[in-house]
């Protein structure tokens, strides 16, 4: 994967200098992701919204590993709304390489194992267990 780079420089006229830049190389893996893993975090985005706990730990782990940078980790913390930090957390990840969506994961099951099935399934088990909840709850009410 690549990207070209085009420079625009001025003596006299106007040249543009473009060159291929092999980014896959430089940062070891493919970027953007690819349209699986986006289809997984389209389908379950909204319920990782809802459910990650973005805390300081699991955000520093995320970084530890290499998923996240320090600025990007930084910018998380301070964010107040735990909506807000899941909502740039998932950003940062869609624009990171496959490597680091796989390290995501990895991390997510080391804090939070029971939402790693929205990374790794096409979606509808949400609906199911909470289909299932309600229901037991619902008789425990009669």
């Amino acid at each position: 994967m690549g990207l070209f780079v085009c420079i625009q420089t001025f003596s006299a006229i106007f040249i543009d200098i473009c060159y291929y830049v092999d980014i896959g190389a430089e940062f070891g893996n493919i970027r953007p992701l690819d349209e699986d893993r986006m289809r997984k975090l389209t389908i379950n985005g909204i319920h990782l919204l809802d459910y990650i706990d973005a805390n300081p730990a699991f955000i520093t782990e995320l970084v530890n590993v290499g998923c996240i940078t320090w600025p990007q980790r930084q910018y998380i913390v301070d964010l107040v709304s735990s909506r807000d930090r899941n909502d740039k957390l998932l950003e940062f990840i869609t624009r990171r390489s496959v490597d680091d969506f796989e390290k995501f994961i990895k991390v997510l099951s080391k804090y939070q194992q029971h939402l790693v099935k929205f990374l790794v399934t096409d979606g509808g088990e949400f609906d199911e267990i909470f289909c299932v909840g309600a229901c037991t709850f619902s008789q425990l009410l009669k």
